[in-house]
């Protein structure tokens, strides 16, 4: 036909720049390029292990169990992401920050963004079941100046290792969920209990082909927060229990030294208990980035 490009034979060998030419020519800016470099991907595994038609539909029902498990409770896509290291690299490449600051990790699959607000001073707990922890916290910016009335998401899980939309029938509502402001002088605490390592779900498609590949499932103790506070970048951070055995080998790659901390014997309200004290820096927004 007179007037078109000729477009490349599909074959084995040309595969990668059949796709390639032809994506491209349609679309602008970066995404395009992704995407063809990933299908580029794919055909060079697909050509190295050159797999039957029968495992190669077994990998596509694998992802399409993937998706009939997520739901608005939970998100499969989000732990496959976060098991294969894809979130944290996103995150190390997006979040880099002097060497003072707070570092960033990754949500994972159990956060909600419709935590309550509670009071300074409240508690998280609301089923009060697990051993008794106070959290004392201070943000501030790099010069140790605290930051007034920044905005902190916190989450965890209980004592036996679940989190509340995991055993919806279970647990209380927003159990173990807050959202708390800082004071004048950059300071919150609350209520909680202690935190129990656990394993990554393995009830869903993704847990149960890392397991057979025999992949460590194990997350640290640890708990949660987001901190958001106008004209800074928002941190996304866990903090680890630095007594928990399984801190070398977390599943989703985020245990970081600066996020490790000694959670200390206590009397909270006449039981024996844990205190946690944190610091949480954050830096500048810089222009052109959401705070």
């Amino acid at each position: 036909m007179a007037g078109h490009a000729k477009a490349l034979t599909f074959s084995e060998a040309t595969s990668s720049e059949a796709f390639s030419e032809r994506f491209s020519a349609n679309g602008d800016g970066n995404l395009p390029r992704l995407i063809a470099a990933a299908v580029t991907h794919v055909h060079d595994l697909i050509k190295q292990f050159r797999p039957t038609q029968d495992e190669w539909r077994q990998l596509i029902a694998f992802l399409t169990e993937v998706g009939h498990a997520s739901d608005e409770r939970r998100q499969e896509w989000v732990l496959l992401s976060d098991l294969i290291g894809a979130s944290a690299l996103v995150e190390e490449i997006n979040s880099r920050r002097p060497k003072a600051a707070t570092p960033n990790t990754i949500r994972g699959p159990f956060f909600r963004n419709d935590a309550p607000e509670r009071a300074s001073g409240s508690s998280i707990s609301l089923d009060g079941v697990g051993e008794p922890l106070m959290v004392s916290a201070r943000v501030q910016d790099l010069d140790g100046l605290p930051i007034a009335g920044a905005e902190i998401i916190t989450w965890q899980a209980n004592g036996e290792g679940f989190y509340e939309n995991q055993q919806p029938d279970l647990q209380p509502e927003h159990n173990l969920r807050g959202l708390f402001r800082t004071n004048a002088d950059g300071r919150f605490h609350y209520r909680s209990v202690m935190p129990a390592g656990y394993g990554v779900p393995d009830d869903g498609p993704v847990g149960r082909l890392l397991a057979e590949a025999g992949y460590p499932l194990r997350r640290p103790a640890h708990l949660h927060f987001v901190v958001r506070a106008k004209g800074f970048e928002t941190i996304t951070t866990h903090i680890y229990d630095a007594s928990d055995p399984h801190l070398a080998e977390d599943a989703l790659f985020g245990v970081r030294p600066e996020l490790v901390t000694s959670f200390e014997a206590a009397d909270i309200g006449g039981q024996r208990g844990k205190t946690a004290n944190l610091t949480f820096v954050m830096v500048r927004a810089k222009p052109g980035r959401a705070g």
